[in-house]
């Protein structure tokens, strides 16, 4: 599918993800809940599905498919079901980056390891900490290959976001337990993250295939 034609596909994911934030204001059935929540990144990776052409543009489609995934089993089944699925989008991901690397390996080592400890501080249940550390190895890794990647700077800096946003989530565990700011923040910064990730990715792959045509 061409850019063009594939690009309402984007506006409606930035519309469903955008307005998503409403729900924390408005009560949603479930069912309802989980399907507009999917919806967000769910459309991203079809918009990027739509355009892949090589192995880099169906890695990220395949990150976000499992994101998206991710978004209802959050809704559906648990935090910890919804973590399996983010993982599982972390290590595309970071598959993706690593392919793609310009930058050297131990920085993104060291960005890995810092969002790895951090996450285990936050929450004040000390028996969640290693679980959460865990996951937080996989968020690192996607951030820190995604720093160190030949993409466009906002990709990192959506990865950042998507960082900065579970780091609130782990927050409402400890620090954060009785602040109203992670119910405000977790959302719009998760999306905005994905939404920089999926058009950095998919555009500088794009533009390099229709160079490779030329």
């Amino acid at each position: 599918m061409h850019a063009r034609t594939a690009r309402p596909l984007l506006l409606l994911a930035l519309i469903a993800g955008a307005s998503f934030t409403a729900t924390h204001w408005i009560a949603v059935p479930l069912a309802a809940s989980a399907a507009w929540k999917g919806a967000g990144v769910g459309l991203l990776a079809a918009w990027a599905a739509a355009q892949a052409r090589t192995a880099d543009g169906w890695l990220i489609a395949g990150a976000l498919g499992l994101y998206a995934l991710g978004d209802v089993l959050l809704e559906t089944h648990g935090l910890t079901t919804g973590a399996v699925a983010f993982l599982a989008g972390h290590l595309v991901a970071a598959g993706l980056y690593l392919r793609n690397r310009s930058g050297p390996l131990w920085q993104a080592g060291v960005i890995a390891l810092a969002v790895t400890a951090i996450s285990w501080a936050l929450p004040a249940d000390r028996g969640a900490a290693p679980g959460i550390a865990l996951y937080a190895a996989g968020l690192g890794a996607m951030f820190g290959t995604a720093a160190v990647s030949r993409f466009p700077l906002g990709v990192a800096m959506g990865a950042a976001l998507f960082v900065f946003s579970d780091l609130l989530i782990f927050g409402q565990l400890g620090p954060l337990a009785t602040s109203a700011l992670p119910g405000l923040l977790i959302w719009p910064t998760y999306f905005a993250g994905q939404a920089l990730i999926a058009w950095g990715v998919v555009r500088s792959v794009s533009h390099e295939n229709l160079h490779d045509r030329l």
